[in-house]
């Protein structure tokens, strides 16, 4: 059913498993899969694969050669493809949040930086005889040559993370 309807709509459009492939980021033993029933594509998949094929899910999932419970089966397709298409709403959502947060600290890093180079490191020049100021000099100290050291390396991975979580269309 699954397998078939790929096949014929793949043919259809002219392109071949490569092609296609190419068009999915996927490799071209994967639609051969699909093809043979070997393996399904998953539900983000299978929404890009109908795309790609100018067609809908329900389409996709629909078998032509059961005529008694086409009907039932254009129901239970049709909701199937509602389905699928909320689960690739949420993963989008999951990844914009991803996105924001790792464009915050990104955004927090920098202002960081910012404080730290504006505020100088007046604590150094502190009266250190007295214990309240001695500890606090200390624990600023502490956290500015911290986050001096580790912000950059948190910084780049912040951002390849940005990079990495734009589809590529």
């Amino acid at each position: 059913m699954l397998s078939k309807n790929i096949k014929a709509l793949r043919k259809a459009k002219g392109l071949s498993q490569e092609e296609l492939a190419i068009k999915l980021n996927v490799v071209r033993q994967t639609i051969s899969k699909w093809e043979q029933d070997l393996s399904v594509p998953d539900a983000a998949m299978l929404i890009r694969l109908a795309e790609e094929l100018d067609t809908s899910v329900s389409d996709l999932l629909v078998d032509e050669t059961v005529d008694n419970k086409s009907d039932d089966l254009k129901i239970i397709s049709e909701k199937l493809e509602v389905i699928n298409l909320q689960l690739a709403k949420r993963a989008e959502a999951k990844l914009k949040m991803i996105r924001c947060t790792l464009i915050a600290l990104c955004i927090l890093i920098i202002l960081g930086f910012i404080v730290i180079a504006l505020a100088g490191n007046e604590f150094i020049n502190w009266d250190y005889s007295d214990p309240e100021l001695a500890v606090a000099g200390t624990i600023f100290h502490g956290i500015s040559w911290i986050f001096v050291r580790l912000a950059p390396f948190i910084f780049v991975a912040a951002l390849i993370g940005i990079i990495l979580t734009y589809k590529r269309r």
